[in-house]
């Protein structure tokens, strides 16, 4: 399966370097079945899957009982991309425009949302099959995909979040939820020994467990109580209490709570956010915030791309510390 899955590139290879030299025009007839085994070595399932990524990208077509025709001398010969993200919002947006921007005029990339759906990710997998020569994918928690992203005609790539069953299987450039999450509260801890408690606030079922495995350990080596839930709502903050908070909702949901309370954020309790943005070096004097370089992310990744071994590349973290710690 491997061997067929490489060799039937030269079906591919062959077509298009005579399209790109102008040896083939269109309406010319390309090579049979039994030539293309003929003159590579190769077995008919592997010639035919040559011949239908051909079709899928509209290159050639087939008239049964007479042969393969040419039927579009555009041929793209460099990278075109399907890059799946989970959902769309303004770091996201930062990863791509980086991306794209460092790999340049000569790639195109086509770009996808899952949101978190299991059948939305496999039938957008599915589909783009044959139809590309690379495959960024960012499966988050996703588990058992190992066969999807097999079955590709390109290459695949991870990205930001995956499953541990494919480290190493695949290049990728991701962050590392658990020694991020233990590292930043380790540089901070001087700041930090002021509070009694602390609450990692996310929703289980779309973000990563490891950022909880992360503070755990902090905790428990540190001396601190902890607790996981998923929302702040209309909780009571309780004075010595410090809160990790994933989505922006919950962060407004805190700080209105404690205006009610009459707390100040970094004196009576803590905040600490992640993902920077503008807004939260502004917001009740300063928001400290855990973050990744989405835009290294990107660039990162466009570098991979052009990089034949498999390659796993950790993206760091930086500790902003604001007002609210």
């Amino acid at each position: 399966m491997k061997e067929n899955k490489s060799k039937y590139k030269l079906v591919v290879s062959h077509v298009v370097n005579r399209i790109a030299s102008e040896e083939y025009r269109n309406g010319d007839r390309i090579p049979s079945i039994n030539d293309f085994r003929t003159e590579y070595g190769l077995s008919r399932d592997t010639v035919f899957a040559g011949l239908r990524e051909l079709m899928s990208r509209g290159i050639i077509s087939s008239n049964q009982g007479v042969g393969y025709f040419v039927t579009s001398t555009k041929v793209q010969t460099g990278h075109h991309i399907f890059l799946l993200f989970n959902e769309f919002n303004e770091f996201k947006e930062d990863l791509f425009n980086s991306f794209t921007a460092a790999t340049g005029n000569s790639v195109t990339v086509d770009l996808y949302f899952h949101n978190y759906n299991r059948k939305v990710f496999e039938t957008l997998i599915n589909d783009a099959n044959n139809k590309y020569t690379d495959y960024i994918i960012m499966s988050g928690k996703f588990q058992g995909i190992d066969p999807l992203l097999a079955g590709l005609s390109g290459r695949a790539f991870l990205l930001d979040h995956f499953h541990p069953e494919l480290n190493g299987k695949y290049s990728s450039v991701a962050q590392n939820f658990e020694k991020d999450t233990y590292e930043a509260l380790q540089s901070a801890v001087q700041q930090i020994r002021k509070y009694k408690r602390i609450f990692m606030v996310q929703k289980e079922e779309k973000e990563p467990l490891e950022r909880y495995d992360g503070l755990k350990t902090f905790c428990i080596q540190n001396a601190f109580d902890h607790d996981y839930i998923s929302a702040t709502g209309k909780r009571k903050i309780e004075k010595g209490d410090l809160f990790i908070v994933v989505k922006d909702r919950d962060l407004v949901d805190l700080l209105k709570q404690a205006a009610l309370q009459n707390l100040s954020a970094g004196t009576d309790f803590g905040i600490i956010s992640y993902n920077d943005t503008p807004l939260k070096e502004m917001l009740a004097g300063g928001i400290t915030t855990l973050s990744t370089d989405f835009k290294l992310m990107g660039e990162t990744m466009a570098k991979l791309i052009n990089t034949r071994s498999v390659t796993s590349i950790e993206n760091p973290w930086k500790l902003n510390i604001r007002q609210s710690l």
